[in-house]
């Protein structure tokens, strides 16, 4: 039992500081905290999806 010594030693511990009080950078903790949400469709999506919308009533009221 050579290492029983190292066993009983007091082992080396890093000591880790909390993290700063400042950010590092503001802008990117302003973007963070702000609330996310979906984007909204452009006019041309919006007029497409009218359109299959229109054509699908219309082909459905005629069977």
């Amino acid at each position: 039992m050579a290492n029983k010594a190292l066993a009983t030693r007091q082992k080396l511990s890093f000591r880790v500081e909390p993290s700063q009080a400042r950010p590092r950078n503001p802008v990117a903790v302003a973007a963070r905290q702000r609330a996310a949400g979906p984007h909204r469709k452009n006019a041309s999506a919006v007029r497409q999806s009218e359109k299959q919308a229109l054509k699908k009533t219309l082909d459905g009221s005629s069977r």
